[in-house]
């Protein structure tokens, strides 16, 4: 199979391939942090004035000018100012389209044919040229022209209609729908749209360029397999009823853990572990099925069991038993914590005159480490040249 760049000399599973990014929401830009930071060539095609992700608060930097949620996204990318609705602009485009791979845009639908971004005209120009798609409903259907929010595409995609559940749904039970901190559905929408592009591009040498239409919408809904399989054998999940039968979260004196034992040698350890109570040694809960069936009644026993003792003991202990168990940790605390540093999961990358520590990757790669070539770019910065991230 032919490589899918055509430059092998960066190190990178995706070193040689390059990749214009048109991105107005965190959804596309994640789409294109995910290919830079395994080796791929990322510009931005920015309008005048920058993206509007560069003005999304909170703001960092030595004079705070700088958007958290840019410097994340657009970290170890380019920046290329193309004004779509100028031929001068278009021009410039399409000399970065000519030596492309890939085309990220979440550009409307509506206003595609204006900015010369419609995927007949693209296909036309450039026949070799991935056009990846990702708009909150698609490119097609009746919902293709509407717009949406963070908020709205959490809740499209029916995850939000089942939070808070479990011991959040208990302590605060008359809280109303709520959504994930940051940009969750984002997220999960510009995750599709990386593995599309890539599948695409293995594609290309029989295929040639295809258009990939994702749905942040459709990404979301897979967030909710578990509840749409339980709605098929007819239950539906509700915010008071989803939850671990028996497990999840547990308070401690110093804290929460999380606990979920989904085979039986996992529930023999934990039978070890709490076994000093009596209940979870006496047996009348091996059978799985009256496990389930007393779901309530072993959280009870499990509450109780947890509150009299330390996080650290009861994770330590746990460990070395088998147990599915976590301790749940402060940002500071994941940040200084001797696992993700021996991971490599954070590295510091330039801001301004400043230095930040960003998370790298969710995953990480043997023989081609996943990296990041330098911070957030300037507006209109660029040159085809990156500068290295340092790694904490």
């Amino acid at each position: 199979m032919a490589p899918l760049g055509r430059d092998t000399r960066v190190s990178g599973t995706l070193s040689g391939l390059r990749v214009i990014e048109s991105s107005r929401g965190a959804a596309a830009a994640y789409a294109g942090r995910l290919l830079a930071v395994c080796g791929a060539e990322v510009t931005m095609v920015e309008p005048p004035g920058g993206t509007p992700l560069r003005r999304v608060p909170p703001f960092v930097g030595e004079d705070s000018s700088v958007s958290a949620l840019f410097a994340y996204l657009a970290a170890g990318k380019s920046s290329a100012v193309c004004d779509l609705m100028e031929a001068d602009g278009r021009g410039r485009l399409d000399g970065l389209l000519r030596d492309a791979d890939v085309l990220i845009d979440d550009t409307p639908v509506d206003e595609r044919l204006r900015v010369a971004l419609d995927p007949e005209r693209i296909a036309r120009d450039f026949p070799n040229l991935v056009f990846t798609s990702i708009l909150p409903f698609g490119a097609f259907g009746p919902r293709a022209h509407w717009r949406a929010t963070e908020l709205c595409n959490l809740h499209a995609g029916g995850e939000g209609y089942l939070m808070p559940n479990g011991l959040a749904n208990e302590l605060f039970p008359g809280r109303p729908p709520v959504k994930i901190y940051g940009e969750f559905a984002s997220y999960q929408g510009g995750t599709s749209a990386a593995i599309a592009s890539i599948a695409a591009l293995l594609a290309r040498s029989s295929a040639g360029g295809q258009f990939v239409d994702v749905s942040i919408q459709d990404a979301n809904v897979l967030e909710g397999t578990i509840a749409i399989q339980r709605w098929n054998d007819g239950v539906l999940e509700t915010r008071p009823t989803r939850a671990f039968r028996y497990g999840g979260v547990l308070e401690c004196r110093d804290g929460y853990v999380e606990v979920l034992t989904l085979e039986a040698h996992q529930w023999r350890a934990l039978v070890q572990l709490a076994g000093d109570t009596g209940w979870a040694a006496s047996g009348e809960y091996d059978d799985p099925l009256e496990r389930g069936r007393r779901g309530a009644e072993i959280n009870q026993h499990l509450r109780a069991w947890a509150k009299d003792r330390f996080v650290e003991e009861i994770v330590r202990r746990g460990r070395e038993l088998g147990v599915p168990i976590a301790a749940y940790a402060s940002p500071l605390e994941v940040l200084n914590d001797a696992h993700e540093r021996e991971r490599g999961a954070f590295v510091q990358i330039p801001i301004g005159n400043d230095v930040a520590q960003t998370l790298l990757a969710a995953f990480q790669f043997s023989a081609t480490p996943a990296a990041l070539a330098g911070g957030p770019p300037a507006l209109d910065s660029y040159s085809g040249q990156t500068v290295e991230a340092s790694y904490a």
